[in-house]
């Protein structure tokens, strides 16, 4: 029985110094960014390989929850004789809630994948260790402009995923269900205001792209040296950036609706 207070201590000593040194990486990452932002085409060739690469997966899902949302609004407002708002309907769900939630939550999956295992990879390779030796910092050429790269194209891929969506619902509700185009676009026009709800969303994508690019280049950089090392830490990235994004979601939506 003495044991397991033991173990309790022990497991959540563990957890904190992960913790303390997360953080202290993070600072490093904020420390390191303006001389990783001078030399601006490293981070110009993240932004592609982790935003144009994940443009195709951002749209198509886009276009198909626009599809959804049309449909489901349409049959859920027209039992109001409000079917003409279902504008307003997809475009405030898309840009309050998921564009930035889904897009990254596919950022995670698509990119933030990508990004763990290339570092894992590299730290197996013992290319970081061979860096240190040469005195250039793995922190500066590396994890900051992958950093800044998944930060600066987070919110872009968000706001194509929530423009294609809008052209989904226009093509169901206006070419296939036959609502009137002019109130499907005035009725988005009236009711969607430019800083509280496309702001909001703007600010919800840059936290998200903050927290899933830094959750995917901390498991790559902490995880182990071996391919089932870098196996695992892949799979924790999805898992826990996923996690993070539903977290702060709340937790933003509930500071944002409260000032």
């Amino acid at each position: 029985m003495k044991l397991i207070p033991a173990r309790i201590g022990r497991g959540l000593r563990m957890r904190l110094a992960d913790i303390g040194w997360a953080a202290r990486l993070f600072l490093q990452l904020l420390k390191r960014s303006p001389q990783a932002l001078m030399r601006f085409g490293l981070v110009r060739e993240q932004i592609f390989f982790l935003g144009n690469h994940s443009l195709s997966i951002i749209s198509v899902s886009g276009l198909f929850v626009g599809f959804v949302l049309a449909l489901q609004g349409y049959y859920t407002l027209q039992r109001y004789g409000s079917s003409e708002a279902v504008g307003l309907l997809v475009a405030l769900s898309l840009v309050r809630e998921l564009g930035p939630v889904v897009a990254a939550l596919l950022f995670a999956g698509r990119a933030g994948t990508s990004l763990t295992a290339e570092i894992g990879l590299m730290k197996a390779g013992e290319q970081l260790t061979a860096m240190e030796m040469m005195a250039v910092d793995p922190v500066t050429r590396v994890l900051a402009p992958r950093f800044w790269g998944g930060v600066i194209a987070m919110p872009l891929l968000a706001a194509v995923f929530s423009a294609v969506g809008v052209i989904g619902g226009w093509l169901v509700a206006v070419q296939l269900i036959g609502i009137d185009e002019g109130a499907f676009w005035s009725q988005m026009q009236g009711g969607v205001d430019v800083f509280a709800d496309v702001g909001n969303g703007v600010i919800k994508s840059v936290v998200f792209g903050v927290t899933v690019t830094f959750v995917a280049l901390l498991q790559g950089y902490a995880c182990k040296p071996t391919p089932e090392g870098v196996a695992q830490a892949t799979t924790r990235t999805v898992v826990v950036a996923s996690l993070a994004v539903l977290a702060l979601d709340f937790l933003l939506t509930a500071m944002m609706f409260s000032i």
